[in-house]
Order: C-alpha cells, then structure tokens, then sequence
C-alpha cells in the first residue's frame, strides 16, 4: 500500500505518526511536501492508494486535498472536513444543522451590527476570527469601550478574515476545558487542558491530564465529528452546569502532548484508520 503524507514542517506529531507507518508491513510512504507541490489539472500528479494530511497552513491543505480528490485518490482528511473545519463559522452552522450544543453564536458583516450583536448578547463574549489556530486572535470582550475598540482594529485590518465578525459567548470554565479525539466511529481519548489564563490550548501553555470517557463525553464527540464530516478530528469542549458544548473541532490535530497523560497511541490510532479507509474496511 502507498500513503501520501502531505505536510510541511514535520513537527513532533508527524515524526510520531511516521514512526507507526514505519511499523506497519507492506506500506510505502511518499513524502508530499506542500511547498514544492504542483498541479496540472486533468493530469494524475501523485500515484498513491490514499492521502494523509498533515499541513499547517490551512488554505495548502484544503487545496491539495480538493486536487487530489478529483484525480480520484481518497483523503484523510476530507476536503469537504477541512473546509468545515477551517472556518469557525462553518463547524458552528454544522453543529448547528445536526443539533449539537455549543455556545450561543453570533456573526456580523459591519462594525455597527457585531456591536448591536454583542450589546444584545451581554457582555463577556469572546471575538475569533473564522480562520485561525492555536488561538491565536482571540479577544474576550468585557465591555462597550473594549468592543468598539476591537472591531475598529479588526476593520483597519481591512483583510476577508477581518471582515466577518465571529461572537461567541463567554463560558467560564474554571480553569479547564476538554480536548477528546475521534478516529473514525470511536472517541479514543480525551485530556482536560488546564491553565490559570481562559484560553488553555497547550500550544499556549495549557497542562494535559487524562479526562476519562464518560458516555456523554464519548456521545457529545461522535455528534460532533459526525457533524463536520467525520474521520480523524479532535472537539474542544466546554463543561456546563447543563452540559457539555462542543466550542471548536479541529482537522489536522496535534497530539503529543496527549499521548502519555492518556496512554493511548493515537498515532498508532490514526495509522490503523488510514489504512483501513485504504483498504476499503472503512
């Protein structure tokens, strides 16, 4: 069997990932590094039996992915799972459609409605931009001054991602929130991330402990996963008093610093997957 690993930089989850490709019989894997890829439409650029995307920019990944479908090669992620994925707006009209919690959402075209918005909303809310990661860009807002503030910098900005207001609901979440994992029809693991600031992405300082997989832990993840598409995704999640919301679910999701506190492989996880959307089990 041949895998495609599309990415750029191989990071510490691509090296863990590669390490398991390694140790499976009978795989041959063809590097696919996005800053030399090329394209010529109606031609086959890659012989391959599947793609495994790996990439850190997004625009890259959803791209390749869309090309490489239309030469036929399947892809893990989807394209259509990155497209949702990638923009905050759309995995919130996804989880929406299928009914999966998540904080209230607002979203506004011009400063003056994403302020009456957020007037309406109450005071804190958080402003993301559709796009983006590790969270970056991220503002909570505590008050009228703050918000006429932020979105006058977001309109001098001036770029597409700026334009589009993306408000959300503060939910306080006393120190924590969850990150579970979903390869295929299974949530495998799930940390809390724990840090002293709101935003406890690990990428920015937060702490990984094991989160045990309760069955509305396990139910809420499969919902949201299924809700973007499926395949190899990771829900960042927020505990309430009246349950859990699902706040972002991430395509090409980092993981290293998940594996020892939950003792799960989740690279081994993900190579099995991939190949068994290859080989057709899937």
């Amino acid at each position: 069997m041949k895998v495609g690993f599309l990415h750029s930089l191989l990071r510490q989850d691509e090296k863990l990932l590669l390490e398991q490709f390694a140790a499976r019989r009978n795989v041959e894997i063809v590097m696919v590094d996005d800053r030399q890829l090329g394209f010529a439409l109606g031609r086959r650029s890659l012989e391959a039996d599947i793609i495994l995307e790996r990439c850190i920019n997004h625009s890259r990944a959803l791209h390749a992915l869309r090309l490489f479908e239309s030469e036929g090669i399947p892809c893990v992620n989807t394209s259509r799972v990155a497209s949702t994925c990638g923009d905050k707006l759309m995995t919130s009209i996804a989880l929406e459609e299928h009914r999966v919690p998540q904080p209230e959402v607002r979203v506004a075209f011009t400063p003056e409605s994403a302020l009456a918005a957020i007037e309406d909303m109450g005071y804190p809310v958080v402003l993301k931009p559709a796009v983006g990661s590790w969270g970056r860009l991220l503002a909570k807002v505590n008050d009228r001054d703050a918000a006429e503030a932020l979105l006058e910098h977001k309109t001098v900005l001036g770029s597409y991602h700026h334009s589009i207001f993306y408000i959300h609901r503060y939910i306080e979440n006393r120190g924590r929130d969850i990150r579970s994992f979903v390869v295929g029809d299974e949530c495998i693991a799930a940390i809390y991330r724990w840090s002293d600031h709101w935003i406890t992405n690990t990428a920015r300082g937060g702490r990984a402990e094991n989160c045990p997989l309760t069955p509305d832990l396990v139910q809420i993840s499969l919902q949201g996963a299924r809700a973007v598409g499926g395949g190899i995704v990771a829900l960042d999640i927020f505990e309430t008093p009246d349950g859990y919301l699902v706040n972002e679910v991430n395509y090409t999701m980092e993981f290293k610093n998940s594996i020892a506190p939950t003792g799960v492989n989740i690279p081994g996880k993900i190579v099995d997957y991939v190949l068994a959307v290859a080989g057709g089990r899937e």
